[in-house]
C-alpha cells in the first residue's frame, strides 16, 4: 500500500527575489551565481528556486573568517609602492597622423 506524501511535507521553495531580499543583494546576482553553478538551487518549471537548506549553504559558501595570525598582516598604508620613474624612461611619445582631408588638400595645391 502506497502512502502519499502530504503537500505540507514538501520543502518550502523560495524565489530568487526572496533569496536576494534575505541576503540583501540583487536578484540578478542570485540568478547569475546559480547560472554559473556557484550556489545550490533547484529549477522546477524553468525558474530558479531555493530551499532553506540552499540559503544556509549559500551563506556558508560566501562566509569569510579571520585569519589565525592577524599580526603578521601588512597594513594597507605600509604596502610597497610602484616607482613611476622607471616606467617613464621607456615611454614613447606618439604623433598624430595628418587627417586625410589635409593630406589630399596638400597634394592638390602642390600639383597645380
Amino acid at each position: 500500500m502506497k502512502v502519499r506524501q502530504k503537500i505540507t511535507d514538501l520543502p518550502q521553495l523560495y524565489s530568487a527575489a526572496d533569496v536576494a531580499q534575505a541576503l540583501r543583494c540583487s536578484e540578478w546576482w542570485v540568478k547569475e551565481q546559480a547560472r554559473r553553478g556557484r550556489i545550490p538551487f533547484t529549477k522546477p518549471g524553468g525558474s530558479y528556486r531555493f530551499t532553506a537548506d540552499h540559503v544556509a549553504e549559500i551563506t556558508r559558501i560566501f562566509e569569510s573568517r579571520p585569519t589565525e595570525s592577524s599580526s603578521a598582516a601588512v597594513p594597507v598604508s605600509q604596502a610597497p609602492r610602484r616607482r613611476a620613474a622607471t616606467a617613464a624612461a621607456s615611454v614613447t611619445s606618439l604623433k598624430a597622423r595628418t587627417p586625410r582631408r589635409a593630406r589630399h588638400g596638400q597634394s592638390r595645391s602642390t600639383a597645380a
